[in-house]
């Protein structure tokens, strides 16, 4: 589940915050219950008109990931789910892996429905993303390519959050769909990963139909 809070001045803010707020519609409210809904109308408004002048002035954030393993060793991060299987990602992987001594990890976000998710329902999508991760890895590894993988959360920014905290990387490939199949495309995932990394990101679109109508 991603978190708002990127820091622990944050949060220390936010709890500040939180405590003003109510502590302000309590006071109100016992010296008058009418004086406490004017205040709660008051404030609410005023947090929200912040929050969405704050979300618009704000420049994005680019988080750049500690390095980690050895100084000559490539690290590669890779994010897709339907796609994980493709040829196209493979042939990316091995473009990008050639002539380097490449450490891998492929990120399979466990994309479930917002009803499932909400009631904590996310066995199913995570056997299906680790199926579908555990045959990429199979044939990169056949391929000679050194790769490692986990499922990662439902939210892909925050899967790659999560793995550049622990992997590190020199860059990210994306995998997605064609547009206009790609629910990735139409969230904005590529786009904000560029403007929230501060690694090389690859774009790698993999058409799986295709691929299939071209196997004999």
């Amino acid at each position: 589940m991603k978190n708002p809070l990127r820091s622990e001045a944050e949060a220390f803010q936010f709890l500040l915050g939180a405590a003003v707020y109510f502590g302000l519609i309590a006071i109100a409210g016992v010296i008058n219950p009418w004086a406490g809904l004017v205040v709660f109308i008051v404030l609410s408004a005023t947090v929200l008109w912040w929050w969405l002048r704050a979300r618009r002035l704000e420049p994005p954030r680019q988080e750049t990931p500690t390095r980690r393993g050895d100084p000559d060793e490539r690290r590669i991060l890779v994010i897709a789910n339907e796609t994980v299987g493709g040829e196209a990602l493979r042939e990316r992987i091995e473009e990008h892996s050639r002539g380097h001594r490449t450490s891998l990890l492929v990120v399979t976000p466990a994309l479930n429905s917002p009803v499932r998710t909400f009631t904590s329902d996310v066995d199913k999508a995570r056997e299906e993303a680790q199926q579908r991760l555990d045959a990429s890895l199979a044939r990169l590894r056949e391929d000679g390519i050194n790769a490692s993988g986990e499922v990662g959360d439902g939210d892909p920014l925050q899967a790659m959050e999560d793995a550049l905290r622990t992997f590190g990387a020199d860059e990210i490939i994306i995998s997605t769909h064609p547009e206009g199949r790609s629910n990735w495309l139409e969230r904005g995932v590529v786009t904000g990963a560029k403007e929230r990394f501060a690694v090389p990101i690859t774009h790698v679109v993999v058409d799986l139909e295709a691929e299939r109508e071209e196997v004999p």
